[in-house]
C-alpha cells in the first residue's frame, strides 16, 4: 500500500469499527473483555511552544474535545505548554507522572532530552505517545505526518516557482531547530528536490524555531548573498517564514522571492493570499489531533483492535525500532487551493482570512 494511503486506510478501519459498535463495547464479539479502564481517563498533554499558533488554536482544543467525546464527557486533559524550554517541559512531564495521569501525549521541545522522563513514565506504568515530533526513549506510539514528504513538498514548490531559471538561482535554507528530529526529516526531503537543481547559497539552523533567530539569520544571508541575488528562501515553518519576509522588506525588497512555510497559520495563509509567502504546507490538525486522542484513550482502555487499526505504520528513533505510528498526509497550500483545504476543512472561514487588509487580494483569487 502506498505510504499516504496507509493512514487513510487505518482511519477508515477505525471508523468502520466505531460504526459497528466495537468502540462502545456493544459489538465485535466481546471487545469489552479487554477494557482496562472506564471513562475516567486523564490524558496528559505536553506541547512545546506558543510561537506555533496551531498548538493553542487547534491541537489542544481538538484533543480535549475528542477525549471528552470518547469518554462520554468523563475524561479530561491535563495540559501544559513548555514555552520552548526543555527544562520546563521536563518539570511538567515529571509532575504529570507524579499526578499519575493515565497516558501522556508529548510534543517534545528536545527529543533526546525528554528520554529520561519517558523512561520514568514507563517505570510508573504510564504509556507515552510522541505527538508531532518523535521523542526518544521507550515511547509506545507516534502520531505525526510524513515529515520527509513535508520537505519534499516545500522543495518542489521552490523548483516550480523558479521554473527554467532554477539552475542559476541562489536559495537560502532556513531549517528548524536541530533538537527537533523533524528538522532533519524536513531538510532531507527538501534537499531531495533542491540538490543539484539550485545553488544553496546559505543555510542556517534555527534554535527553538524562534522567529527572532530566523530574522537575524536572514539578515546575515542578505549581507552574505546580496538582496537581489536571493531567488528563493526555504523556510521550514510559517513562524520563520514571517520573520524571513520581514527581514527582506526591511532590507528594501520591493518584490518578495518565493518563501515556503509549514503549518498553515492564519497569518501565513493571509500572506499566501497577498503573494508575500509563496506557499505553506497544510497538515490536517483535525486528523492528527483526533488520531492522537483516540490512540491515547484506546491505549488506556485496552481497546487493542481500535488502537492497532490506527497504528499501522512503523518508525524508528535513535533509541527504539519499529514504533507503531500513524502518519497523516500533507498538502501544499497555495493561492489556488485555499478554498479546498483550510476553508473546506473548517480550519478558517473566508471572513477570518479576508479581513479588510486582504479583501482585494482575496477577491482577486476568488475568495469572497
Amino acid at each position: 500500500m502506498p505510504r499516504l494511503a496507509m493512514p487513510l486506510a487505518a482511519a477508515a478501519s477505525a471508523l468502520t469499527l466505531s460504526a459497528c459498535g466495537v468502540v462502545d463495547g456493544i459489538g465485535g464479539g466481546g471487545d469489552t473483555a479487554s477494557v482496562k479502564k472506564g471513562d475516567d481517563v486523564t490524558v496528559g498533554l505536553l506541547l512545546p511552544d506558543k510561537d506555533t499558533a496551531r498548538f493553542a488554536n487547534f491541537d489542544h482544543p481538538i484533543i480535549e474535545k475528542e477525549v471528552a467525546s470518547l469518554t462520554h464527557g468523563k475524561g479530561k486533559v491535563d495540559y501544559a505548554n513548555a514555552e520552548a524550554s526543555a527544562a520546563t517541559q521536563s518539570r511538567q512531564f515529571r509532575r504529570m507522572v507524579d499526578r499519575k495521569v493515565d497516558v501522556i501525549l508529548v510534543d517534545a521541545v528536545d527529543a533526546a532530552a525528554i528520554a529520561p522522563d519517558v523512561r520514568k513514565a514507563k517505570a510508573a506504568g504510564i504509556p507515552v505517545i510522541a505527538y508531532d515530533r518523535l521523542a526518544q526513549g521507550p515511547i509506545d506510539a507516534y502520531v505525526s505526518h510524513d515529515n520527509e514528504l513535508v520537505g519534499e513538498v516545500q522543495g518542489r514548490a521552490i523548483i516550480g516557482a523558479l521554473g527554467g531559471r532554477a539552475a542559476s538561482s541562489e536559495v537560502v535554507m532556513m531549517n528548524g531547530d536541530p533538537a527537533d528530529p523533524n528538522t532533519a526529516s524536513f531538510k532531507k526531503g527538501a534537499l531531495s528536490e533542491l540538490k543539484n537543481k539550485v545553488r544553496i547559497a546559505e543555510e542556517y539552523d534555527t534554535d527553538k524555531w524562534s522567529p527572532d533567530v530566523a530574522e537575524a539569520n536572514m539578515k546575515k544571508a542578505i549581507r552574505a548573498v546580496g538582496l537581489d541575488r536571493i531567488a528563493a528562501v526555504y523556510s521550514a515553518n510559517d513562524g520563520m517564514a514571517g520573520a524571513v519576509i520581514d527581514a527582506l522588506k526591511a532590507a528594501g525588497a520591493t518584490t518578495i522571492p518565493p518563501v515556503t512555510g509549514q503549518d498553515a497559520n492564519l497569518d501565513a495563509v493571509q500572506r499566501v493570499v497577498s503573494g508575500e509567502q509563496y506557499m505553506t504546507v497544510y497538515k490536517s490538525f483535525l486528523d492528527e489531533a483526533t488520531d492522537a486522542a483516540q490512540m491515547a484513550v484506546y491505549k488506556v482502555q485496552g481497546r487493542d483492535i481500535q488502537y492497532d487499526a490506527l497504528a499501522q505504520d512503523k518508525v524508528d528513533s535513535p533509541t527504539d525500532k519499529d514504533i507503531p505510528a500513524t502518519l497523516v498526509p500533507v498538502v501544499a497550500l497555495t493561492k489556488d487551493n485555499i478554498q479546498d483545504t483550510v476553508i473546506a476543512d473548517g480550519v478558517y472561514t473566508v471572513g477570518q482570512i479576508c479581513t479588510p487588509k486582504y479583501r482585494s487580494a482575496c477577491a482577486a483569487i476568488g475568495l469572497k
